[in-house]
Formats: C-alpha cells, sequence, structure tokens
C-alpha cells in the first residue's frame, strides 16, 4: 500500500475496514454509501440479496434511500427510468429473465441518455429453468446501449459499483451503466474485502448530482422527454450516443486511476495476468479468470509462457488493448459462458476476432468454447484442458476445431431413465360422488358433495417425493382442491414454489399433463394452450371422448408480476381456471414482499427495526379485482374449511367447462417464511378466517354470497388472535405499533363490511 500510495502522489488513503462478505452484500454497501435516492426492483434469483441487505441497512437507519417493490421487472425499469428522468440517482439489480423482462426499457433509457447503475448478478436464462450463473443474460445486455462493467470478486463489485455511478454521469458520457457479476460464484461467496469506513469519502468521489441536464424536476421548467423521431433525427441521436459509449472507455480510465489513489485498487481496462511474454492464453470473464490463473503459475513452472486476460469493461469493447495484449500470443482460447446459437462462436469470440483483424501483422489463432452454462462449476483442471487446446493449437499452427461447446457429453442408452411413477387419468379421478345442476330459477349451481371420507379414495394429483419444506400448505391445498375435480386435468404451473420442488429434473412428481412458463405470461399460455386443444378437436386431429378441465397454478407472488396477463385472459373468458395459492410473498425466493403482502408483516425486504415496521401498505384484494373483469365464478377457499373448498372446486370445473374463467384464491401457510411452528397450520388458517383477514365468499354471475360467516357463528376473533400465532407478525402486538395495528384493523374490518353489503344486496 505504501508503495502505492507513493506512485500516486497521495498523502492520505482513506481508512478503510476489512471484512468478509459476498458480492451482494458489497453492491449494497456500496449502494447504501453513496444513498441513492431510489431503488425500483423485483425480486429474482440470485440477484434478490441486494435488493434485502438494503432494506435491512434501511431498517436499521444506515440509508435513506427510497426503495419500491415493482410488479415486475419491466415495472421496476419503468420505475428507474422515471426516476432517473427527474435527475435522481437511481440504482437496480436483476438477474436472467428479469433482465429479459425489462429488456425494452433498458434502450429506451440509454437512449434518451439518463444515468442509472444496475448490478445484473448473471443467470441462466430460461427455459429450461435453471437458476444458476452463466453470461447468457449478460449477452442479452450488449447492444441495449448501457455501459457495461465486469467484475470478477466481491472486492471488485464493490469498487466497480461506486466508479459506475461516476462513469455514467460524466459529462462525456451520460449513459446507464451495468455492473455485471457471477451469480452464486460471485454474488454468494464470501471473500475478504475492504470498504471505505467513512461514506463521505465515497459521496466526495463520487460527486454532487448533475442538475444541468435535461431533467423533469422543476414544473416550472418545463421540458419534453422521449419524443418520437424520424429517421434524419434518430441517426444523429445514435451517433451521439456511440460517441458516448466510446467516451466511457476513456472515462473508465480517468475514474479507474481516481480510484485507484483512494483506494490503492487498480482497475486497468483488462486485467492481464502472465501476459507481458504469454504464447498461449484464455480470454475469460469474471469469476472464471481467477479460477485460471493458478493453473498459469503451474504452466509457467514448466517453462510454458501462458497467460489470462479477463475485461473490466466490455461496453465499449476494448478492442485496441486486446489487440495489443495478443501481439505477440500464438494461440488464445476465448471461454464464454453463453453461445450466440449458429453463429460459429458466442458474441465476444467474433468481437476478439473482429479487433485482431484490425491489425494485419497479428497470426493469433482463436479457438472458441462454450463452458459453464447452467452454473456448472469451472475448475483448474478444466482451465487446464483449455490451455492444451490452445497449445495443441500452437503447434499445429491451426485450430482444429474453430468452435465448440466444453463439457457435454453423449447421451447412453443404457441409461435411460425409467418411469418412477405411472402417469394416471380418466376413471381413477372420477368419484362420481360429486353432483354439480343449475339452478334455472337463481342462474346458480347446487353441488352436492358426499363425505370427505368417501373422496379419499381418489389418488392425488402429485405424487410423493417433491421437496416443498415442511409444514408447507401448497399441496394439502391443493391436494384439497383437486378433490373436487372430476376427471383429467392439465395443468399450467407459474414459476413459484410449487413448480420448483415438484419438477427438479429428471424428475416429475406430477401425475397428469404440466406445462411451466414463467410468472408474468401464466394465464396467457394456458390459454394457448386450451385455444389449441379445442381447435385440434374441432379438426378432428386429436381424439377425445372428454375435455379436461384446464388450471392454472400461480402463487408466491405471480399475481403481482402476472396480473396482466391474467386479466387480459379473464377479459377474453377463456374455458379455464385460474388457481392462486396465496402464502403472502415471494417464498420460492426467499420470502421477499409481495402486493399480497399484509400490512406490517415482515419479510425479507420489509425488515423491522428502528426506522421501519414491516411492510408499509395494505394487500392487494385479488379476489375483488378479478371479479371486476365479469368472470362467471371467483371464489376464495382455505382447507380449514374442507367442503366449503371442494364445493367451490366443483363450481369452478363446471364454470370453466360449460361458462368461462374461474379464479379462485386460497390461503396456505408458509411455516418456514410465516416463523410459525407447523403444528400450527390449521389453526392459523381457521383464524385467519374468523378473524375475517380471510373471508369466504363467492361472486357467482356477478353475485356475491360469504359462505362462512364467522359472525353469525359467533366465532368471530380479534385480528390479535391470528397474528399471535406468526413470529413474522408478533412486533405488530406490541404497545409501540399500537396505531399500525388499529389501521390494519380497520382496512379488515372495512373490506369485511363492503363484502356484508354485496352480500345483502344482490348485484352490488
Amino acid at each position: 500500500m505504501a508503495t502505492l500510495e507513493r506512485d500516486l502522489k497521495v498523502d492520505v488513503v482513506p481508512e478503510q475496514l476489512t471484512t468478509f462478505e459476498s458480492g451482494n452484500e458489497m453492491a449494497a454497501m456500496a449502494a447504501a454509501q453513496i444513498n441513492y435516492h431510489l431503488m425500483g426492483y423485483f425480486p429474482i434469483t440470485p440477484s434478490t440479496e441486494v435488493a434485502q441487505y438494503l432494506d435491512q441497512m434501511k431498517s436499521r437507519g444506515l440509508h435513506d434511500i427510497t426503495l419500491i417493490a415493482a410488479d415486475g421487472e419491466h415495472g421496476s425499469a419503468g420505475i428507474c427510468y422515471g426516476a432517473a428522468a427527474t435527475g435522481a440517482r437511481v440504482f437496480n439489480a436483476t438477474s436472467a429473465n428479469g433482465l429479459m423482462y425489462m429488456l425494452e426499457q433498458l434502450p429506451v433509457q440509454s437512449g434518451t441518455r439518463f444515468p442509472m447503475v444496475m448490478n445484473l448478478v448473471t443467470r441462466s436464462i430460461s427455459g429450461p429453468l435453471d437458476i444458476r450463473g452463466d453470461h447468457s443474460d449478460l449477452y442479452y445486455a450488449l447492444n441495449t446501449g448501457w455501459v457495461i462493467l465486469t467484475a470478477r470478486t466481491p472486492q471488485a463489485v464493490y469498487d466497480m459499483n461506486i466508479m459506475a455511478l461516476k462513469i455514467a454521469e460524466h459529462s462525456k458520457v451520460r449513459l446507464p451503466v451495468i455492473v455485471a457479476y457471477d451469480g452464486f460464484f460471485t454474488s454468494h461467496q464470501k471473500r475478504k474485502v475492504q470498504y471505505f469506513k467513512e461514506r463521505d469519502v465515497v459521496q466526495q468521489f463520487v460527486g454532487e448530482c448533475p442538475t444541468h441536464y435535461h431533467f423533469a424536476r422543476d414544473p416550472k421548467k418545463p421540458v419534453t422527454i422521449g419524443a418520437h423521431m424520424d429517421g434524419n433525427d434518430l441517426i444523429n441521436n445514435h451517433y451521439q450516443q456511440s460517441e458516448a459509449m466510446y467516451n466511457a472507455g476513456e472515462v473508465f480510465k480517468e475514474v479507474a486511476e481516481e480510484y485507484a489513489k483512494i483506494s490503492g485498487r487498480e482497475y486497468p481496462v483488462l486485467d492481464l495476468y502472465g501476459m507481458e511474454d504469454a504464447e498461449v492464453a484464455l480470454f475469460l470473464l469474471n469469476s472464471a479468470a481467477e479460477s485460471a490463473k493458478d493453473v498459469v503459475d503451474q504452466l509457467r513452472q514448466k517453462g510454458i509462457k501462458a497467460g489470462v486476460i479477463s475485461p473490466n469493461i466490455i461496453r465499449p469493447f476494448p478492442a485496441k488493448e486486446i489487440r495489443e495484449a495478443l501481439k505477440n500470443v500464438k494461440a488464445l482460447l476465448v471461454g464464454e459462458r453463453a453461445d450466440s446459437y449458429g453463429a460459429h462462436g458466442p458474441n465476444l469470440t467474433h468481437e476478439v476476432k473482429s479487433a485482431l483483424q484490425e491489425d494485419k501483422e497479428n497470426q493469433t489463432i482463436v479457438l472458441s468454447r462454450v463452458f459453464g452454462l447452467g452454473g456448472k462449476d469451472f475448475y483448474a483442471d478444466d482451465a487446464e484442458k483449455f490451455f492444451e487446446m490452445a497449445l495443441e493449437a500452437k503447434d499445429k499452427g491451426y485450430a482444429g476445431k474453430p468452435f465448440d461447446y466444453y463439457g457435454h457429453v453423449p447421451g447412453n442408452q443404457e441409461h435411460v431413465l425409467a418411469p418412477v411413477i405411472e402417469p394416471q387419468h380418466g376413471d381413477v379421478y372420477k368419484s362420481g360422488l360429486i353432483d354439480v345442476t343449475l339452478d334455472e330459477e337463481t342462474n346458480k349451481l347446487k353441488v352436492k358433495i358426499p363425505p370427505l371420507r368417501a373422496l379419499t379414495t381418489k389418488p392425488k394429483r402429485l405424487a410423493s417425493g417433491h421437496g416443498a419444506c415442511p409444514g408447507c400448505g401448497i399441496f394439502s391445498g391443493l391436494e384439497l382442491f383437486f378433490k373436487g375435480i372430476e376427471g383429467d386435468i392439465v395443468v399450467l404451473f407459474q414459476t413459484g414454489c410449487a413448480y420448483v420442488v415438484t419438477t427438479s429434473y429428471p424428475y416429475s412428481s406430477h401425475k397428469q399433463t404440466m406445462i411451466h412458463n414463467l410468472f408474468q405470461n401464466g394465464a396467457a399460455t394456458l390459454s394457448g394452450t386450451l385455444e389449441a386443444f379445442l381447435e385440434l378437436k374441432r379438426r378432428g386431429e386429436i381424439n377425445v371422448s372428454e375435455d379436461a378441465t384446464f388450471v392454472m397454478i400461480t402463487g408466491d407472488g405471480g399475481m403481482d408480476i402476472g396480473m396482466g396477463s391474467a386479466i387480459g385472459t379473464a377479459l377474453r373468458n377463456h374455458k379455464l381456471i385460474m388457481l392462486e395459492y396465496d402464502n403472502e410473498g415471494y417464498m420460492n425466493t426467499g420470502s421477499q414482499m409481495s402486493y399480497s403482502t399484509p400490512l406490517g408483516h415482515m419479510t425479507s425486504t420489509t425488515n423491522v427495526g428502528k426506522a421501519q415496521q414491516g411492510k408499509a401498505f395494505h394487500h392487494k384484494d385479488t379476489a375483488q379485482i378479478m371479479a371486476s373483469t365479469n368472470i362467471p365464478y371467483v371464489f376464495t377457499g382455505s382447507e380449514a374449511f374442507p367442503q366449503d373448498l371442494i364445493k367451490k372446486a366443483a363450481k369452478a370445473q363446471w364454470y370453466a367447462q360449460n361458462v368461462g374463467t374461474v379464479y379462485g384464491k386460497i390461503l396456505i401457510t408458509c411455516p418456514l417464511n410465516w416463523k410459525s411452528e407447523d403444528r400450527y397450520g390449521q389453526t392459523i388458517m381457521e383464524a385467519a378466517v374468523n378473524s375475517c383477514f380471510f373471508p369466504l365468499y363467492e361472486v357467482e354471475q356477478g353475485e356475491t354470497t360469504i359462505t362462512y360467516d364467522p359472525e353469525n357463528k359467533n366465532k368471530r376473533i380479534p385480528l390479535s388472535d391470528w397474528l399471535k400465532f406468526m413470529g413474522k407478525t408478533k412486533h405488530l402486538l406490541k404497545e409501540e405499533n399500537k396505531e399500525m395495528l388499529l389501521d390494519f384493523e380497520n382496512e379488515v374490518e372495512k373490506r369485511w363490511n363492503r363484502l356484508k353489503a354485496r352480500h345483502e344486496t344482490p348485484f352490488l
């Protein structure tokens, strides 16, 4: 450190502390020290922790960033863009399909030149679904017009998050910046990190927030943002944006030099290891480069001149620096955690080759290998294999196979998987004991069901062997609902706990047809499946005697990000059932707040501390929203009241097969994230209903009927009698939170009274 201080002519390097943290923690640390104005976010693994850590810090009063939980990543990108357009400092973090969902918003932000910083915690793009790290999401960002920095370690994540804002706001740049680092490899693995003790050091480094750009921040100084252009204007706009991007490359060097003076850590455009005289080299992004450096040391002990190149910035692409680094390299292997299908090599391979084309003297042989997809580990042995390939090409004077995948294996017919369970269909799911008839006078259904014991002969729709947490209410709730459904089903599961724990390849717990699609598009997907089935049947291309019942299962916040798709499906009135299991959060990503989370409830993004007391606003009434679409049948249910739920399931099937769309909502327990004891599941569900927090009712052909009234049965209990069973709500029962509890009680009472009025007045 002393040598670096002398070389950089710095009198005093600000005090830094040493910690042992992950990349996600350090991204949050940098954001908190900068103290951004706003973060719009939506949880997605593995970037979710960034928002969680920031919320934890906020609950302790360590920053005052406004954290806005969006309805989905598209919404989070819109929130961030709107805030950036005011000149606020804006922050975000996302991964994989989250980036894909917000993708159309990203060029809008860069094209209108509004700075911000977003952490891209890289992860495999679906499908099939894989939550682990590769660079398939990062490569989609290459053409968005955002500056892209790449961070190999948690230390680099912290440092580059600080540098990124200064680059983004520079007068020669004025572009948003992505800091990309590897999901789980860097985001979750802890390393020794240094950070500035005082946030003032960070804030002085990034400087004052610019106020002189074209911002919509003063109503007395009106501006127009985003006006459409014709081709003559657009080409000038994009030329200016292109020049700003190339400027960012030079500004990066300036900012990195300034940052080195206060931190003692240098970030050149290219991280070069052993490249001073290398004859063979690997070009690797992020964490894989660190794994390869040990192999370089081993090879050099054997007299082999090996090296590793890893860029710290890939947008703009450092073509000049790469040409210089490869001037004497005989063979280079470019390893990439993504592919550009059909292009005979991924994106960076072609950009490296293109850079070398500009040097007529360069004779470097370039090999390309796709590796590490879906988070497949990259060990020193793998780096050694890469060097062997490069050495072989060097010795031969050409690349025998310029492009290939690394780590794939051929299938073996002897290892074909045998079914663990036999699919079931048809008569096994027909009890013949449920009778549903339409009363022509009332235009409502009458349902007769047998004693529950009689329905236990119907087999379960899901086999044992799923990986749900102990006490999870999803499958007991779903199976009880399915007891009321006769015959075959085709079921679509949106991403969520119910999907994840039942379909880990190569196994499936589903005995009947199951389709998966992402959170935001389940209802639309199933409507396409249904209509295609009906059309194929109409044309005689499939021959079935009876139609299946089509059911979409959503939950874990799926009716937030998927609300638009659900409403669109309802308005089209497809003959299907949308069933939401409500566990009051995004439980599949670690118990983040969803819009179904009630007021004051603690989640990993609505922490409890001296500065905040859980969620700050009331829960969304999804059933009433869906009822407003005028679909024929809407209901709520609970496994604590099984006869009520089974009757509603039977009605739901009749309406879905004969009239149109059905929506149902069942409240289910999540002991892990509710911080409740497994044994209290039934008790908690009963208390939720008897406190009128979760009333049981149906809206049939526009008329509301309360199907269980705790007041009439003298079973009404205070809301606190429900809350006391859950650790996530016990703080609401403390004297200092009396006003919040009263607010919650008043909201529950208001909704209950409104529901009673609808029950008493048809068509209200």
